[in-house]
């Protein structure tokens, strides 16, 4: 589910619906402005855009604001000149940490807190895949090093990091225009020929963390109460057949940006994608990489397939490639057990949480989940179109 930053803006809101009618008009030509107003809601788990807008002023000055000493100490170890503003929160907690804004007479800065984060490679080997992505023409906010040389610095009671801030505009959401996914598959079909290597394929592609079964956790939901239980338990056997989806082909693997989904990717100021979220990079086949993204950016609301998004990100790859790398079922087999782990992560946060407004989130995150899961079909169809552009 997408999440709202601190300081919500409408007229971005606006903007990411305009996006998403290009990419729902590529199935459903008729398809309205308030169609994509309603769907994008939805994708924020609200019944529609008049909730959502009311979210919107409820969480109006509600950024948090840092202590000016931490926001100096940050600015000092950074050598990012001298603070000019408040360090100001951008969004709530992610599975990293928690992301700020801090402007200097030297310009502004996308800084974060790295205590949560569990990094796949280390933090050098991920901003040597960036560094050479972005001489490759991608185009991302570059990862800033301390005075001592360092990407995490511990400042305080935290980790932290720091990027360049990139103007762009609001995360993107699916499905995507086909103009968005060609230059999509580009990117992808960029960062994979940079080979770059590592040394195992990331473990949250390949290996269930969740000590239950699917069955188990609905039994556990319905036991608790969650106002979201029945929707697990209607879930289960798509979720079970997701499980089932492979074999997966044995392809060794490449250094990949490894979360590369609508939320990590934003429109510059001239048009171009601008691509975030690498402090998940880790290793993963090609085909497994291009799975993903077929998964995140083509599948429409309804459970159907974007067949003019699907071809277009594969036509982006291809021509940047020269050929699409080995087609199967199997290179959905990361996608589906990452998002199996994503599931049940949130099932257990929205089972355990105790602050409020947390379990309010989790209570519309889970139900948004659980409604909109890909199917096997969906992935058989998606399948169908890279075998058929590869023939043809």
């Amino acid at each position: 589910m997408k999440t709202l930053p601190d300081h919500p803006n409408l007229d971005h809101l606006r903007q990411q619906a305009k996006d998403l009618l290009a990419g729902l008009r590529d199935s459903d030509p008729t398809t309205s402005l308030a169609d994509a107003q309603a769907s994008l809601a939805e994708q924020y788990g609200f019944a529609g855009w008049t909730e959502l807008k009311a979210e919107v002023d409820r969480q109006q000055g509600r950024a948090d604001v840092a202590d000016p000493a931490l926001a100096r100490a940050i600015a000092e170890r950074y050598d990012l000149g001298e603070v000019t503003s408040p360090m100001r929160s951008v969004a709530r907690a992610d599975e990293i940490g928690r992301r700020w804004s801090l402007e200097t007479d030297r310009g502004r800065w996308a800084v974060r807190t790295t205590d949560t984060w569990i990094p796949i490679v280390d933090a050098e080997t991920e901003v040597a895949l960036q560094e050479a992505a972005a001489g490759a023409g991608v185009l991302l906010p570059a990862p800033v090093r301390s005075r001592s040389g360092a990407i995490v610095e511990s400042i305080g009671e935290h980790g932290w990091r720091v990027n360049q801030w990139l103007h762009s505009g609001p995360p993107l959401s699916a499905p995507a225009s086909a103009a968005v996914t060609r230059e999509l598959g580009r990117i992808l079909a960029t960062v994979h020929g940079l080979a770059l290597p590592v040394d195992r394929v990331s473990p949250w592609h390949t290996m269930r963390f969740a000590a239950h079964g699917w069955a188990e956790m609905a039994q556990t939901a319905q036991a608790k109460g969650a106002p979201w239980a029945p929707a697990l338990a209607a879930a289960v056997s798509t979720l079970e057949a997701l499980d089932s989806i492979g074999p997966a082909n044995s392809a060794p693997p490449v250094l990949c940006h490894n979360s590369l989904g609508p939320n990590n990717a934003r429109r510059a100021a001239d048009g171009r994608l601008v691509i975030v979220g690498w402090e998940h990079a880790g290793g993963q086949p090609p085909s497994w990489e291009l799975g993903d993204a077929l998964t995140h950016w083509t599948i429409n609301p309804d459970g159907g397939v974007n067949a003019a998004g699907a071809r277009a990100l594969l036509d982006g790859y291809r021509a940047v490639a020269g050929t699409l790398p080995p087609l199967g079922m199997g290179m959905f087999a990361g996608a589906v057990t990452s998002l199996a782990n994503y599931v049940s992560g949130q099932l257990d946060y929205a089972l355990t949480a105790r602050d409020e407004e947390i379990r309010r989130y989790q209570d519309r995150s889970v139900r948004h989940l659980l409604a909109h899961l890909p199917t096997p079909a969906a992935l058989e169809r998606l399948l169908d179109e890279a075998v058929s552009l590869s023939a043809g």
